[in-house]
């Protein structure tokens, strides 16, 4: 029988790996071309889910699985940071928005990693487009509510005794 913990780690790794799937059916079934905050969020939703792998697989005890609660806790900060800023993005005052820069690909090509994760965390003109809502949110709100959830459940799982 599975324990609780390691239960709850699968159902994190599930849960991230249907936010993936489903922003991966928006942008090639439902057309909607990820921004370069989209991309940040992806990549930042993939670590959770990676690292909700490794705890369940992994199943430490004691100071261990506190470890993977630290690491939960980062992963899922990061998505928050990442979303939030997007969230913020898509709320300034129309013309206040960054002007849309050179795409996510040639800004790796051609410029220093940090100088690019600067750049995109600024935001650009694409990333203020709102094209998709449910319930009145964004993508980029309910990737925060899910982040937000799953940074809780996870390190809540995993730091207790």
């Amino acid at each position: 029988m599975l324990s609780n913990r390691r239960l709850i780690n699968f159902a994190g790794f599930a849960a991230c790996g249907a936010l993936l799937a489903y922003a991966l059916y928006a942008q090639y079934e439902l057309g909607l071309e990820p921004c370069p905050l989209c991309i940040f969020q992806r990549i930042a939703i993939a670590a959770l889910g990676v690292v909700f792998l490794l705890a369940a697989l992994h199943q430490p005890r004691a100071w261990g699985a506190r470890v993977y609660a630290i690491f939960i806790g980062i992963a899922a900060l990061a998505a928050l940071g990442v979303a939030g800023r997007h969230v913020y993005v898509q709320h300034l005052p129309p013309g206040s928005v960054p002007s849309c820069g050179a795409p996510l690909e040639v800004l790796l090509r051609f410029t220093p990693v940090m100088a690019v994760i600067r750049k995109v965390l600024t935001g650009s003109g694409e990333c203020g487009e709102v094209n998709w809502k449910f319930l009145g949110l964004a993508m980029p709100a309910w990737v925060l509510v899910c982040a937000l959830l799953l940074g809780a459940i996870g390190v809540a799982a995993n730091a207790r005794k």
